[in-house]
């Protein structure tokens, strides 16, 4: 039986750690500027490149650390919005458990760095295998942070990134986590043609020019045209934060002013967005009467929004309101409430650090169970309530249940003043070119705007400032790629890649083992440790 080849020498750091630590958080805080408020989509391949150049040749230690630097830059950073009402805490807390999940996952992406050159030292291994295995491993990183603990929580995607930018159709082929991966591929190939030296041989660029070319040249995969649908959508600006000063339905009284201009209106569905009615309309009588009313007055469906309780269970709930019907026709709740915001998973545990702020939370939302989609007189719209637009589990059965659009129901209130509330429109917009479907994304406070499948402004509402839409509204049928096949693209991308370099680390782990029993090696050789 023929020996194991041989393996390659161990790769050393490309720059020294009191250099990698900062240039690491460099890239950290450039790859910020890729997400609104500035939305310098460019911007992550310079950021990308250095966060890779970073981790090249490093140990278990030093990567955790480096990757800490980059994930703590970004995260403090990019999350700065959650520390707009109740101080530093959670912020801190927040931003410090994604920099540690971040500097976990940047020690598999040394490891992929230290063992696919050693087994596959050639061109091949260097300029194809390596920037795929780094690839999938970035997306893994965005898996694990978008599913644990309690749910997870995927702010921050690469893929969203791309909203503003000419990169976004690749994304209704293979989703955000396929664009994370493609944007993240031409990074590391084009890190590793450098690195390889090899200028003369243009046989060496192919790689990168192919990961360009897939992530540049493929169009929106087009949806079919199903008609229109007339969406009157209202912006109350009420006082809807979390410690804003108001009186019993002053934020109804809101939606309700608001609402005026658009009675005598044709128009198929009114909608309100996350938080527009401040009482229970299933329970209190008089909500639900001046619900009754308004859809009468309007002669049209109303799509609200309001906290709903069933028993000892309280949920965030999206209601199908209609003139004469037992209502609600309909309920979708929330999906996903707000770990440490709209619930306290542990209680008994975080109370103990900081009780006056988990006292603070003292209603437990349910999460849903129900379809996040409503059929309104014949056309199917989908449903998503705040920050479930960040989940792709709830847009994706949306569209798969029959959505033909989306209504989007937020209320940014306690994040006015940031750009919490821009990052979440990008998400919205993204889920449009996802999809291949218009999506109509309105707050209590803003940013609201229709958007159309491509991706595009349709119409909108400027932010802190009380205001209405009465717009025409393309309707869509069929799925994208991304829609079918989402799901099995993030495990194999994901998961694969995790599988991937395990395989590759027990490869390196044997053959070392072979060679140190065929001849000794000598004194500071061997096995890289890392």
């Amino acid at each position: 039986m023929p020996d194991a080849p041989p393996l390659a020498a161990p790769v050393r750091p490309l720059l020294p750690l009191a250099l990698a630590l900062p240039a690491s958080a460099a890239a950290g805080l450039v790859l910020t500027t890729a997400f609104p408020a500035l939305s310098w989509w460019p911007m992550v391949f310079v950021a990308v490149p250095l966060a890779l150049v970073c981790l090249v040749g490093r140990r278990v230690w030093p990567a955790f650390f480096v990757g800490f630097a980059f994930g703590a830059a970004f995260f403090f950073v990019n999350l700065g919005f959650t520390a707009r009402y109740l101080g530093p805490v959670p912020w801190i807390a927040l931003s410090m458990l994604e920099a540690l999940l971040t500097a976990a996952c940047a020690i598999l992406l040394a490891l992929a760095y230290a063992w696919v050159p050693r087994v596959l030292p050639g061109a091949a291994g260097r300029l194809v295998v390596l920037p795929v295995l780094v690839a999938g491993l970035w997306t893994l990183r965005e898996e694990v942070l978008g599913t644990f603990p309690y749910g997870g929580f995927p702010w921050g995607r690469i893929g969203v990134t791309q909203a503003d930018g000419p990169l976004a159709d690749v994304a209704s082929w293979v989703g955000m986590s396929g664009l994370s991966f493609l944007v993240v591929l031409v990074c590391a190939a084009a890190v590793e043609y450098v690195r390889l030296g090899r200028w003369r041989d243009l046989r060496t660029a192919l790689p990168t020019a192919l990961a360009i070319a897939v992530l540049v040249v493929p169009p929106q995969f087009s949806t079919t045209a199903a008609g229109s649908i007339r969406v009157g959508a209202v912006q109350g600006n009420g006082p809807a934060g979390y410690f804003d000063d108001r009186g019993p339905n002053d934020i109804l009284r809101a939606q309700l002013e608001a609402t005026r201009p658009l009675v005598g209106e044709g128009m198929d569905v009114l909608l309100w967005p996350e938080g527009g009615i401040d009482s229970d309309p299933t329970q209190n009588q008089a909500t639900a009467e001046v619900l009754d009313t308004l859809a009468g007055r309007i002669g049209a469906p109303l799509l609200v929004s309001a906290v709903t309780q069933r028993g000892d269970e309280y949920f965030n709930s999206a209601l199908l309101w209609e003139e004469g019907a037992d209502n609600p026709v309909a309920t979708y709740d929330k999906r996903h409430p707000v770990p440490f915001g709209e619930y306290v998973p542990d209680r008994w545990l975080y109370r103990n650090f900081a009780p006056d702020l988990i006292d603070l939370i003292q209603r437990e939302y349910t999460p849903g169970t129900t379809s996040p989609m409503f059929d309104v007189d014949g056309v199917g719209v989908g449903l998503a309530i705040c920050f479930d637009v960040i989940y792709d589990d709830v847009i994706w059965q949306g569209a798969q249940d029959g959505a033909e659009v989306y209504m989007f129901q937020t209320n940014n209130a306690d994040f006015r003043g940031t750009d919490e509330n821009l990052q979440q429109l990008a998400f919205a917009r993204m889920r449009a070119v996802e999809t291949g479907r218009s999506v109509v994304n309105l707050s209590t406070v803003g940013t609201s705007q229709v958007i159309a499948p491509d991706g595009t402004t349709i119409d909108g509402l400027p932010a802190d400032a009380a205001g209405h839409m009465l717009t025409d509204v393309p309707l869509r049928t069929g799925l994208t790629p991304a829609v079918v096949l989402g799901p099995w693209i993030k495990a194999l991308l994901a998961w694969g890649s995790l599988v991937a370099v395990a395989v590759f680390g027990v490869v390196v782990g044997v053959r070392g083992r072979a060679a140190q029993t065929t001849t000794p090696a000598p004194e500071g050789t061997g096995v890289v440790d890392v």
